[in-house]
């Protein structure tokens, strides 16, 4: 029965794309499950998992590391890495290409077919541009969430700049008010939930409190949500969730 399968441990799955491409995935079942979501990390997006589910890079992003409270909250969850023929070099350059939507399209049907729940795209910082570009691709998903969003870019095209207006299905934006970094300053996140008109459903959510250690782009930054994990987490999970 949809969304009922008892918990399971995670498993690696190799997605097959395009021809001769696989799109590796870490699957975290969840317990009752009522939604499904497909997580973007930022960064170059190579998170290198291995076939044990271990994590060669980024395991220390605000996805990557809360993907568990989004199995607790009844969302089964797929963590994407980059496509074998993108790896070691990661997603620089290819967010926004058709073929990284041929790979996000065949993760999204393949998560549908385990679980026969809706799917979501999830992205965080540059993984936002993932989400948002293969959504208006039409991938199939059900949903999206845009947290931490690259709101400003010199070397390609921000979230902003995407006809994000176009999107026909429920979308969140989610930002902390103490976000400086120069590629996603929440002085620019309320405009982009305003360019939203297409959406069936939307909202705006903004956060503070936490703390921000390092460079302010970075994980455990304000922009990473840094001690504020479930709070945002709860908020991401109550929107899927609505009807």
């Amino acid at each position: 029965m949809a969304g009922s399968v008892a918990a399971q441990a995670p498993r690696v799955v190799d997605v097959p794309t395009r021809p001769g491409v696989t799109e590796r995935i870490l699957y975290l079942p969840a317990r009752d499950a009522k939604a499904a979501a497909i997580l973007f990390a930022g960064g170059h997006g190579g998170l290198a998992i291995d076939a044990a589910g271990k994590f060669g890079w980024g395991g220390g992003n605000f996805l990557v590391r809360s993907r568990t409270l989004f199995v607790e909250r009844g969302v089964a969850v797929a963590v994407i890495d980059a496509p074998s023929d993108k790896l070691p070099q990661g997603l620089g350059g290819f967010r926004q290409t058709p073929e990284h939507a041929t790979d996000v399209r065949a993760v999204v049907e393949w998560l549908r077919n385990e679980t026969k729940l809706p799917v979501w795209l999830v992205g965080t910082s540059r993984g936002t541009q993932s989400a948002a570009a293969t959504a208006l691709a039409g991938v199939g998903a059900d949903g999206v969430v845009l947290t931490s969003t690259v709101l400003y870019e010199s070397r390609g095209r921000p979230v902003n700049a995407m006809p994000v207006e176009r999107l026909t299905m429920p979308v969140l934006v989610v930002h902390h008010k103490g976000d400086v970094c120069a590629g996603s300053p929440y002085s620019l996140a309320p405009a982009l939930a305003d360019k939203l008109t297409g959406a069936s459903r939307k909202a705006f959510v903004a956060f503070d409190g936490g703390r921000t250690e390092g460079d302010p782009c970075e994980a455990f930054a304000y922009h990473g949500y840094n001690g504020i994990e479930p709070q945002v987490v709860d908020a991401i999970v109550a929107f899927m969730l609505a009807r």
